[in-house]
């Protein structure tokens, strides 16, 4: 199964470099959602028994695979990185609506998602909680039947061409007051009243903004599980979707590397091709053994999540490992080709700023450190 979707997934990756060129980033994010959907690739970011692809036997009819996530994820990433971020948006922004939504919510999107005819966003960053979700200032005030929400959410992908967004804002306590049942998720259409978008640019050209929240007035139908719930939902949604983040990385590694190749074998210095001297063979060697190393570590925490298990230690050692290595093999790809390696458009210029996003999205690298201590600590007292 892996193996036939990663040739879906670089038949569809092969023509999106073409098709995607020259594009503006909304009109190439919907052309890269089209061209998902037309392949049946979208699917599998949404579970089999709310209208998505059947994993079998790699999860449950209730879950997205992360295995799938990921044989896709690393695939799509070396032909683009905007297809990568489109398709994984898909699961990212649906899967608290898969987890926790009511039956009638779930059948209204989720079919539409898998399909590409919804698109989802992910809304919790804020500029005052990233990594720290406790920070959660946004707030969510009941209105007889309903919810009001105000606030500010941050650095949200998909702003400006997303159809829903699945928010967490608080319904208790104070922001940092350590209490876990304070937040609560819900859908937001795009279109509500009181919503507004403000969009900015980012290295790695793709939709991104802030949203401003004033007044915006939900129905309870559309609470994502209990109130107070909205914490957990939103870690286990982070859970289920991180170790893919590794799995890019290592797709924007695999290119970098093949890149670097193909320019030492064809360029001459001194007589002689870049390929024979000695110091850049050396980090060739190194580049390879720290890509598979990264797989490997992406493959182990994959299984492990979809196996039922957290996973936790697996998971933040694949993220923090990967990430870190596809940047310095993306770095080490720019300075193979000189010159040309920082030239706007060139393919390791590129990869360069793609790979740099992943060690900060998702749990930074120094976030991903300090779960690997704690685990290995609680381990250690044990």
């Amino acid at each position: 199964m892996l193996e036939r979707l990663t040739a879906a997934a670089r038949a569809v990756g092969e023509r999106a470099e073409d098709e995607l060129a020259g594009l503006g980033e909304d009109a190439a994010a919907r052309r890269a959602l089209d061209l998902l959907a037309e392949a049946g690739l979208v699917a599998w970011t949404v579970p089999a028994a709310h209208g998505g692809a059947d994993a079998g036997p790699l999860a449950p009819a209730e879950e997205v695979s992360v295995r799938v996530l990921c044989a896709l994820r690393e695939q799509l990433a070396w032909h683009s990185g905007l297809m990568d971020v489109t398709f994984v948006m898909q699961g990212l922004g649906s899967y608290p609506l898969a987890r926790s939504g009511s039956a009638a919510l779930r059948a209204e999107y989720l079919r539409r998602v898998a399909g590409g005819e919804r698109v989802a966003a992910f809304a919790v960053t804020e500029p005052g909680a990233g990594s720290s979700l406790g920070e959660v200032a946004t707030t969510a005030v009941e209105t007889g039947g309903g919810w009001r929400i105000d606030g500010r959410k941050a650095f949200i992908t998909n702003a400006g061409v997303a159809d829903f967004f699945t928010l967490l804002a608080r319904t208790g306590g104070e922001p940092g007051d350590g209490c876990s049942d304070g937040l609560t998720m819900f859908l937001v259409p795009a279109d509500a009243a009181g919503l507004q978008v403000e969009r900015f640019e980012v290295s790695a050209p793709h939709p991104i903004g802030d949203l401003a929240l004033d007044g915006v007035v939900v129905e309870d139908g559309a609470r994502l599980g209990p109130v107070g719930g909205g914490l957990s939902l939103a870690l286990s949604t982070l859970a289920r979707f991180r170790t893919s983040v590794a799995a890019a990385a290592t797709g924007f590694a695999r290119r970098a590397l093949f890149e670097s190749v193909a320019h030492l074998r064809g360029r001459e210095q001194f007589g002689r091709p870049l390929a024979s001297f000695q110091a850049l063979r050396f980090e060739l060697a190194e580049m390879d053994t720290r890509l598979e190393a990264a797989r490997l570590l992406v493959d182990e925490a994959a299984r492990g999540v979809d196996g039922g298990s957290p996973a936790t230690a697996a998971v933040a050692r694949a993220k923090l490992f990967a990430t870190e290595t596809a940047s310095w093999i993306c770095d080490r790809a720019v300075q193979h080709h000189g010159g040309l390696g920082v030239r706007r458009g060139s393919v390791v210029e590129r990869l360069f700023r793609e790979a740099r996003a992943l060690r900060i999205y998702e749990g930074t690298s120094e976030i991903q450190k300090l779960i690997l201590a704690k685990e290995l600590l609680s381990a250690h007292d044990d």
